[in-house]
């Protein structure tokens, strides 16, 4: 079984920052790709950003410039850095990856609890 952790979410005044970081623990061989994914009241569940283990990096348009996805291999850990916050940026975050399990060697698909960011006008 593997848990995906988060943290750093919380209110912020618009233009300002928050650091989100997601932590992949359990049974663990690797981890092919990892991302973020929002949820606004009402609507449906986005991709945000996405980071393969190579470190290739791609962005919805909304964030494009703003936001910066990172991991740390080693750590089992993907990082959200977001910049410029807007109100339209408040919803659930949640982390998501692709992990093959130490045993089996399967991949599956595990997903973070969600951590709350809300921007302030």
């Amino acid at each position: 079984q593997v848990q995906l952790v988060e943290s750093g979410g919380g209110l912020v005044q618009a233009g300002g920052s928050l650091r989100l970081s997601c932590a992949a623990s359990g049974s663990i061989f690797s981890i092919n790709g990892m991302g973020w994914y929002r949820q606004a009241p009402g609507k449906q569940r986005e991709l945000v950003a996405i980071i393969t283990s190579g470190g290739s990096t791609n962005y919805a348009h909304s964030v494009k410039g703003r936001f910066t996805i990172s991991r740390d291999n080693a750590k089992n850990t993907v990082y959200l850095q977001m910049n410029s916050l807007k109100p339209e940026d408040t919803a659930v975050y949640y982390c998501n990856a692709e992990v093959i399990d130490r045993y089996n060697r399967i991949g599956r698909d595990y997903w973070g609890q969600g951590t709350q960011v809300t921007v302030s006008s």
